[in-house]
């Protein structure tokens, strides 16, 4: 009998594998009713995940792409408190991000927590840093 074996182990441990219900951006939307509704002038964001193997082809473990995940400064805003970017006065240009957009936000900047489905952050409206197009082109 010849046994197969795989070219990577994603979950070492379990054979059973939970990347169905993890959050990503494709699929945020999906799991809404998991999500806490920000109040006030918070922003939701999810923390970008990195890539799961490197430039060179390594394919790192998942502790350490969950380990970068929670340290990450770019994220996709998710949603958007009632109150968020409503001081004129403190925005007279109007709001610096929208839901669905990327941002870029301080390392220790908003409350990190996790949920079934991986980590999320809640931040002040004037938290974010800047707006990006494409996540993968920020190093972190």
């Amino acid at each position: 009998m010849t046994e197969t074996v795989p070219d990577r182990v994603l979950n070492f441990g379990s054979d059973t594998e939970k990347e169905n219900s993890q959050i990503t951006p494709e699929n945020v939307d999906a799991h809404a009713d998991k999500l806490p509704i920000p109040t006030g002038y918070r922003i939701l964001i999810l923390p970008h995940e990195p890539k799961s193997t490197t430039k060179g082809g390594i394919m790192l473990a998942k502790q350490t792409i969950e380990k970068e995940r929670i340290a990450a400064i770019v994220g996709l805003v998710v949603s958007v408190g009632p109150s968020a970017y409503a001081d004129k006065e403190k925005f007279p240009d109007g709001p610096w991000c929208k839901e669905g957009d990327f941002i870029i936000v301080g390392r220790y900047a908003g409350a990190r927590f996790n949920i079934e489905g991986g980590s999320m952050r809640l931040l002040n409206d004037d938290e974010v840093l800047a707006v990006i197009n494409d996540p993968e082109d920020i190093l972190q």
